[in-house]
């Protein structure tokens, strides 16, 4: 080693070529697994070995670094993962700069390098300083570090390097992106496109669509109830490699063009909001009451209007290992006590609590921990609370002034007996396990409690539940000091005695949970989960049949079964009742005579279904996992012209963003279809925009039904379906894959039809129109809407491929919901700026107070997609 450093230092003393010298290093030395760093001189590692040095920052050789764990990292398109055999993994540390402050590349006889041309970005990791896991060959990597130290590197939106330095990937972290790569959306980079190409708009794209006879629709002779709905996503890419221009998804405009950012590739959450107050149908009420107020009450709920998710978030410490265990064990009860079609439950870290707008979404907040509260989160929640929210306190150190937390050890981790008061002062008795702390009344205001009360049976009645109002806007807190949230069988119980007594009062723990929820607003009516059915595989045309099992007969094993990553398929002429089905294993029907269903009928959608190729193959089911993991074994394999989607009537396991999930009640139409864009043409350079026409479609097709025209459902970017700009109702997510000279896209799609719970739905919209103008429209139908928006996509994708963006934007335009919608950049304190389109790439464009206009992109925000905007770097 010593040798070889001397011979390096000489080398680089007199005077090889930079890049030249740079290139030879990497490749002497990356079999020895050293690590590569190119970063400014203060910063070099302290073991580290200086072997060129340029301006203030150096090229220095050291230790290898390795990264074992991407927990805290999330990805982009890869999937599956392959870090080529020749290729540099590599992390590279960049700071935010906007505006004047922007520091560009200083001028050089030798242009400037783009980060983005030279690698292919593996993972991220948001912070201060912003991290990127990329790959690149030994000369792309040399060419990366000599620009960055002649200052020539140019990276995205404001981002200037600071650091690069390369690193080990261990295999279990490569198995790990694997892994997470089959399950998670695609990630792109957020990178500003070039201004669009100005063409002539088109003045009536869709007049040909939805002038079909009404009487094809079909008619839902009754309204019924639920929720939301969603689907997952998965992220796979193709790609070449051994060039510079070797990005993921290199197209003609290469870095500009397809990294949009992550959001807007992906759907945000949709058809999941709030528990929002009815429409108001008595003629006294009016629309305008409903939106005016965000804070309703109903019910003795905190509700609002603003289309969220009903949210029930955790907090349960610090401690990356110990919050996820703890987490699902106290959601696995609580899904036990609450409707699970009316929320969906969610970690709450401590980064994500002190980052994200949670409050806005949040109908309870479960804080279950015994470390002391951070300062900084405490008023988070205290805030919370000041607002109207409510807080359930799990053996948590969380309380408010006028009470303090005490231990008592007598008491920790004992079987005591319990006496509880619920809200109609008749009480309960049960045994629980004591947490070892009890509530006492301690400095500051002393505060009136509420009826819910909890005292142990001996001397000293402790006090281990007490709820507590707080502030004057209806917020409040139950805290509780009794074990509720472990089963008798937890690992804190270890005496046979200790599980008896428990497990004999378990019926009542559940009873107390429901109460104490119930009163903080929630609702308890528990829904059994429906059981999986079997797939029926349904041709639309007879003409297809034979085709299609002549390719069934390739492609499936002896046994029938297409497997795939995620499920197996398993192909065969009938179902009885003793073949077990599982979100792994799903039976596929393909008798078509035997095919029957009270909710989707397949008349109705073969006459709806207007297209020359896309769903012209069903897979459906009553009640299924996901349908985006129906078509993965089958959407690279099966002719394109025969037209893939998969139809749910219900979901169990329906996913989206991250590790968000979906509701998706009765009601709902559920599909996922699979679509082709050539590479090389208008779509396929601008890709983002296919979720953009999927939610056009939806709205298009039931406002170009005759009569229909005026229900008031609309776009809201980036993949929204809304009523008005109040309420969402229905949403879009969007996996891309590039193979070769193709991208194979999974629209999932998911919108409310006669759901009315918990949120609203089309047919109320519908019936809500018949009474203001005495009109007799009839309620539309799942079936027959998810054949329409297929058609209307159809020809959406056919004008965009020839005539672009300029062909569909009027369209869409006079469905959106942000035409002059006044927005801040950066949050609520930034420069205010007016919403005026989308540009070439399917970015917002905004016009600041100065009249200038400029494009803008959302931050990543899970929550809000038009909050915290941020304006790329200039041009």
């Amino acid at each position: 080693m010593l040798i070889t450093l001397c011979y390096l230092y000489l080398w680089a003393r007199w005077g090889r070529r930079p890049a030249a010298l740079v290139r030879a290093t990497v490749q002497r030395l990356r079999a020895s697994r050293c690590s590569f760093t190119f970063c400014g001189a203060a910063a070099r590692p302290r073991d580290a070995r200086v072997c060129l040095s340029r301006g203030g920052r150096v090229f220095c050789v050291g230790e290898s670094q390795s990264i074992d764990d991407l927990n805290k990292w999330a990805l982009f398109l890869v999937s599956p993962f392959i870090l080529e055999a020749e290729h540099i993994a590599f992390v590279t540390e960049s700071i935010w700069v906007q505006g004047d402050s922007l520091q560009r590349p200083s001028s050089s006889s030798e242009t400037t390098v783009k980060w983005s041309d030279c690698c292919l970005p593996l993972a991220y990791r948001p912070g201060d300083p912003y991290q990127l896991i990329a790959e690149a060959s030994v000369d792309d990597f040399s060419k990366l570090g000599v620009a960055f130290l002649e200052d020539r590197l140019q990276m995205a939106d404001g981002l200037v390097p600071q650091k690069i330095v390369s690193v080990h990937l261990q295999d279990c972290t490569l198995k790990a992106l694997e892994d997470q790569a089959s399950d998670q959306q695609a990630q792109t980079l957020k990178l500003n496109p070039k201004p669009s190409t100005e063409t002539q708009p088109e003045s009536d794209v869709m007049a040909c669509v939805g002038r079909e006879d009404p009487k094809v629709l079909g008619a839902e002779p009754t309204l019924g109830k639920g929720g939301a709905s969603g689907s997952e996503p998965a992220g796979d890419r193709d790609r070449e490699v051994g060039s510079v221009e070797h990005c993921p998804l290199h197209l003609s405009s290469c870095h500009e063009c397809l990294e949009l950012e992550n959001s807007t590739i992906e759907s945000v959450k949709f058809a999941s909001a709030e528990n929002i107050p009815d429409l108001p149908y008595d003629h006294s009420g009016s629309l305008e009451d409903v939106a005016g107020d965000t804070h309703l009450e109903r019910e003795g709920r905190r509700v609002n209007v603003t289309g969220k998710a009903p949210n029930i978030l955790f907090y349960v410490g610090s401690a990356p290992q110990e919050s996820l265990g703890r987490f699902q064990e106290i959601r696995s009860v609580l899904a036990d006590c609450v409707d699970a079609n009316s929320y969906t439950l969610y970690h709450l870290s401590r980064e994500s609590a002190l980052r994200d707008p949670w409050s806005d979404n949040c109908l309870l907040l479960v804080v279950a921990t015994q470390e002391a509260i951070p300062e900084d989160l405490a008023q988070k929640f205290m805030a919370y609370l000041s607002q109207g929210g409510k807080v359930l306190g799990l053996c948590s150190s969380f309380a408010l002034a006028g009470f303090q937390v005490v231990r008592k050890s007598v008491l920790q981790e004992t079987v005591q007996n319990l006496v509880f008061s619920k809200a109609d002062q008749t009480q309960v008795k049960l045994s629980i396990l004591s947490s070892g702390y009890v509530y006492e009344e301690g400095p500051g205001e002393r505060r009136s409690l509420g009826k819910l009360q909890g005292h142990l049976e001996n001397e000293d009645k402790d006090r281990l539940i007490v709820q507590v109002p707080f502030g004057e806007h209806g917020g409040e807190a139950v805290l509780c000091q009794a074990h509720l949230e472990l089963p008798p069988s937890s690992a804190a119980v270890r005496a046979p005695e200790d599980f008896d007594l428990l497990k004999s009062s378990n019926i009542r723990r559940y009873e107390v949970l429901r109460e104490i929820l119930t009163t903080l607003g929630l609702n308890c009516d528990i829904k059994q989960v429906p059981a999986l059915t079997p797939l029926y595989l349904l041709p639309v045309a007879e003409e297809i049949w034979d085709p299609l099992r002549q390719w069934l007969g390739k492609h499936a094993d002896p046994e029938g079964v297409v497997k795939s990553s995620k499920l197996s398929l398993k192909f065969l002429s009938s179902y009885t009742s003793e073949m077990e089905i599982t979100p792994s294993a799903l039976p596929v029907v393909t008798d078509v005579e035997a095919f029957s269903s009270e909710n989707f009928n397949l008349d109705i959608y073969r006459q709806n279904l207007q297209t020359q190729r896309l769903g012209k193959v069903i897979l459906f089911a009553e009640v299924a996992p996901t349908t985006m993991n129906l078509l993965d074994g089958l959407m690279f394999e099966i002719p394109q012209e025969m037209g893939l989607i998969a139809i749910a009537v219900r979901q169990t396991q329906g996913k989206g963003r991250g590790a968000n999930a979906w509701l998706s009640p009765l009601g709902c139409a559920l599909s996922t279809l699979l679509i082709s864009i050539p590479l090389r043409s208008q779509l396929g350079q601008r890709i983002p925009f296919v979720q953009h026409l999927m939610s056009l479609a939806v709205v298009e097709a039931v406002r170009s039904i005759p009569e229909y025209q005026d229900i008031n459902l609309r776009v809201k970017w980036p993949n929204d379906i809304y009523y008005s700009d109040l309420m969402k109702l229905g949403g879009v997510l969007v996996n891309s894959t590039l193979l070769g000279e193709t991208f194979y896209i999974l629209i999932g799609c998911g919108f409310n039809v006669s759901n009315s719970n918990p949120t609203i739905c089309i047919n109320d919209l519908i019936t809500e129109y018949n009474k203001q103008h005495n009109a007799e429209l009839k309620p539309l139908r799942t079936d027959s809407l998810i054949a329409r928006t297929v058609t209307v996509l159809e020809k959406l994708i056919d004008t965009f491929q020839d005539k672009g963006p300029n062909g569909v934007l009027p369209l869409y335009y006079k469905y959106w919901i942000h035409s002059g919608q006044r927005v801040r950049l950066g949050g609520l304190e930034g420069p205010e700026v007016w919403i005026i389109g989308l540009d070439d790439s399917g970015f917002l464009q905004v016009e600041e107070k100065d009249g200038k206009v400029v494009t803008v992109h959302p931050d990543g925000n899970s929550f809000d997609m038009l909050r915290n905007l941020i304006l790329p770097k200039q041009q």
